[in-house]
């Protein structure tokens, strides 16, 4: 009896093949790994799941960008953050360290450096607060907001006025009163893309407004929505600003709790119920550095 002698050229590429098969099931198992971890981490910054686009267009697309303690929902076509997502909850001890520098941010596709905002006329703001974020997430999550991925133009009465009267109110008030709230801010662009591209900082978009949405979650949720618009004096009452979510969302062509039951959601976003904040009496506050 005669053996079958094996083929010259499938011996040669069976190790090859071999080899690519494990090195393939390590990158499939490494890449699930990856995307569990990641996954866990959104969810822990983002109740209800990241905010996404209502309306796909080139406009709303977006790139999330982690960081230490929030999460920046990037747009390479605006050159600014969507929206910036974070959790806020009461801590024991506050360790707030010296304020940090601005830096540029590798990971966005335009070089934004901290001078690029210079003799324009507006700020550099913040969207994840430095004071907040420092409070509750650390010194390193602290240097993270200073990259310009989290910074975007505000004009100067809101940006340290109003805007700030805003942060301080969140993390004083809201915070103790519930234990904890989920944040979510961004920046409102002209209706028209090209009535915005004729308003920029260098390659940065200037916005028309800002929101910022602050919930409670749980089984009954509530919420508030503020939106601002860049020329305000800066004393004005905290809820001349209130609006639904569902404005936010028209606005902004973007979903901020696509997990939510469509039925919560309705009820949620759908209109200000401003009853329980106890807005009112820290509306007319002074901002911690005026």
């Amino acid at each position: 009896m005669t053996r079958r002698r094996k083929s010259p050229l499938r011996a040669r590429w069976r190790r090859p093949l071999r080899r690519f098969a494990v090195t393939l099931l390590f990158v499939l198992v490494g890449s699930g790994l990856w995307y569990s971890q990641e996954q866990a981490y959104r969810d822990s910054l983002s109740w209800m799941g990241v905010p996404t686009w209502e309306r796909v267009s080139p406009l709303s697309l977006h790139r999330v960008l982690r960081n230490d303690g929030f999460l920046v929902g990037w747009s390479d076509v605006r050159v600014n953050p969507l929206w910036v997502s974070y959790l806020l909850h009461e801590v024991d001890d506050a360790g707030i360290g010296a304020r940090p520098g601005f830096r540029r941010d590798w990971r966005t596709l335009w070089p934004i450096d901290p001078e690029s905002y210079f003799g324009s006329g507006h700020d550099r703001g913040h969207l994840a607060p430095n004071y907040a974020i420092a409070t509750v997430h650390g010194r390193g999550a602290q240097h993270d907001t200073f990259l310009m991925s989290n910074i975007t133009p505000q004009r100067p009465a809101l940006n340290r006025r109003l805007w700030q009267r805003l942060e301080e109110v969140v993390i004083d008030h809201f915070v103790p009163r519930f234990g904890g709230v989920q944040v979510i801010t961004g920046p409102v662009f002209a209706e028209r893309f090209l009535d915005g591209a004729r308003r920029r900082v260098g390659l940065v978009e200037v916005p028309e407004a800002f929101y910022k949405i602050v919930v409670v979650p749980g089984e009954t949720p509530r919420a508030l929505a503020f939106l601002m618009p860049q020329a305000v004096r800066g004393d004005e009452s905290l809820d001349d600003f209130l609006v639904s979510i569902d404005e936010v969302e028209a606005r902004t062509g973007l979903d901020f709790f696509p997990q939510l039951p469509p039925a919560v959601a309705d009820s949620l976003e759908g209109k200000v119920a401003r009853a329980g904040w106890g807005l009112e009496a820290v509306a007319r506050l002074p901002g911690r550095f005026q």
